[in-house]
């Protein structure tokens, strides 16, 4: 389970630093502070990180893909190894976000 809280945190202290890049620390310090929810114990906390998570992946991640792919084009750079790596960060964000089934699973017991 504790592998489990370490992916989340990942996800939205990389989701912080992201708000933080673009100065708007309010939203940064919420996406840190969000995990600290996971010291509740309840299924309805576990499903709003998930969809907090998921909502990031949409909302966020995959917008600033398009964004910086296109003004990468646009100034003629390379852009094959950003889309590796904001993949990469989607598929992480999404994968911690199904993270969260288990530990509802968890609290079943």
């Amino acid at each position: 389970m504790w592998w489990r809280v370490t992916i989340i945190s990942l996800a939205y202290l990389l989701l912080g630093a992201h708000f933080l890049r673009f100065d708007q620390p309010i939203l940064a310090i919420i996406a840190v502070s969000l995990p600290l929810l996971l010291l509740i114990r309840h299924a309805f906390i576990h499903t709003l990180l998930k969809l907090g998570l998921l909502i990031s992946v949409v909302f966020v991640w995959s917008v600033s893909t398009f964004n910086f792919i296109d003004m990468r084009m646009s100034l003629e750079q390379p852009w094959l190894r950003l889309a590796i790596i904001m993949i990469s960060v989607m598929a992480f964000t999404v994968f911690a976000a199904f993270s969260t089934n288990g530990l509802n699973h968890k609290l079943r017991r």
